[in-house]
């Protein structure tokens, strides 16, 4: 028998009392019942909660592989009880209220990163929003070139080539931040137009030194766009190294930062923001289409937006979820982010006293990090991982793998000839540590590490290896 769920209960309450609040502001019109939802329904429901069993548990503090954090439970319900009217906040006539709510909760995220003046929207991801930032840069600096790192999300090579601009990589150096030697080399030797700092990078968690690049911004003059899809929201922590919080304070000097709700900021996909420091780009967007239902004279979203239709109940979710916790330093969303990290730290020195694994120069920025099985070659070190990746899996521990420079692990940590072969590649484990359960769960997660180890290498940690 399923037994009672007291959380999903307080829930179930909490979005019927809200929901009847909001039926009771059109209670006027004249009824229009919806389709029921009868025996037929009911079934079909049942048949997709099954299928459904066929996902890994991402809201669970065993879950540690991908980029997966649960909504909080009133972004969940603001979202369900805004589904109700289905608001559209490409215009004020799709969505009145929602669209109010999406400048607020935009406002505050601007808050949050020291934009005092700002121009900026939700969008329904981050890739749309890093679009937006870049097709802007094309539109100030047409034909010069986009920069990034070859750690940066792999979306930026392709919206360059979507825009029509080229794109030049910028090695990394063996932490995975963005080495600043190569890029001024190609500043020097290439036309850049402008430069994505990533703060937070997808495989790594690495945050490239943006304090840094705003130096160069001043010699050569180019646009600097922060990729902080993943990372942004830690700029509310207090636990960052020196390196990682003195490129957070440099975002205010920024032009343009992407941040994604839908990851650190507890909202159900998808829900990416972007923000501009200057609102004169909006001078981009204008648009006079006659076939659209703008009837408001005020500013609407949809002349801020290359988008189009999204869904304004993302924007209450995240209007609510910010109401409820504020995005202040030592606040409780903040103690969240601060967890996560501690999570990341208290595992990867737990992985540091294991001999039956490598780890790489540095240690967590944020809240990933990644470790190799020690062996011979790289390629026995990537069936390693695959392995071990495996069976944690079947220990219902998850994890992720991430194929990543051989450089990014100390050299004199490889057998053989490894080191003079660094930038070839090895497939690692990875685990993203990112919700504050990890915390009080990440000895059960090395518990369970260790005995998939073992049962793969046949050697417990504490056994010398060989």
């Amino acid at each position: 028998m399923t037994q009672p769920d007291p959380q999903l209960d307080e829930f179930l309450q909490r979005l019927g009392e809200a929901q009847a609040k909001l039926d009771a502001g059109f209670t006027h019109l004249p009824p229009s019942p919806a389709p029921a939802l009868g025996e037929d329904a009911a079934a079909i429901l049942s048949e997709a909660a099954e299928r459904l069993h066929d996902n890994d548990p991402y809201f669970h503090p065993l879950y540690a592989g991908q980029m997966l954090k649960p909504p909080h439970p009133i972004a969940r319900a603001a979202y369900a009880m805004a589904m109700s009217i289905n608001p559209n906040n490409h215009a004020l006539d799709g969505g009145r209220a929602s669209s109010a709510m999406e400048f607020e909760a935009v406002d505050a995220l601007a808050k949050m990163f020291g934009w005092p003046q700002h121009l900026g929207h939700l969008t329904s991801s981050g890739t749309f929003a890093n679009l937006e930032a870049l097709w802007v840069a094309g539109q100030l600096h047409p034909t010069r070139a986009i920069a990034a790192s070859d750690q940066a999300h792999y979306t930026h090579t392709r919206i360059s080539g979507v825009l029509g601009l080229p794109f030049v990589a910028i090695r990394t150096d063996n932490t995975g931040r963005m080495d600043l030697d190569a890029l001024e080399h190609a500043l020097k030797t290439h036309d850049i137009g402008t430069v994505v700092a990533t703060l937070g990078t997808t495989a790594v968690g690495a945050v490239d030194p943006l304090d840094r690049i705003l130096t160069l911004q001043q010699k050569y003059h180019f646009r600097i766009h922060a990729d902080a899809a993943y990372g942004g929201y830690f700029t509310l922590a207090r636990n960052l190294s020196p390196e990682a919080r003195a490129a957070f304070n440099a975002i205010p000097r920024a032009d343009s930062l992407v941040v994604d709700p839908h990851k650190h900021g507890l909202q159900p996909y998808g829900c990416g923001c972007i923000l501009f420091r200057n609102p004169a780009v909006g001078r981009f967007y204008k648009h006079d289409s006659p076939f659209t239902y703008f009837t408001s004279k005020e500013l609407h979203l949809g002349q801020i937006s290359l988008e189009c239709s999204r869904a304004g109940a993302s924007a209450v979710a995240l209007w609510a979820t910010q109401r409820l916790l504020p995005y202040t330093e030592g606040g409780e969303f903040a103690r969240g982010l601060e967890a996560g990290r501690e999570a990341a730290l208290a595992l990867h020195r737990t992985l540091a006293a294991d001999p039956r694994f490598l780890l790489p120069i540095a240690p967590p920025t944020l809240d990933i990090l990644f470790w190799v099985p020690r062996a011979n070659t790289l390629a026995e070190s990537s069936a390693r991982s695959q392995a071990i990746f495996d069976e944690a899996r079947r220990r219902d521990l998850y994890l992720a793998l991430a194929t990543l420079p051989a450089r990014f692990f100390p050299p004199e940590t490889w057998p053989h000839d490894i080191p003079s072969r660094a930038d070839e590649a090895v497939t690692c484990l990875r685990s993203v540590m990112m919700k504050p359960e990890h915390l009080t769960w990440q000895q059960e997660i090395a518990r369970r590490l260790d005995a998939a180890t073992a049962a793969v290498l046949a050697i417990p940690f504490g056994v010398n290896t060989p």
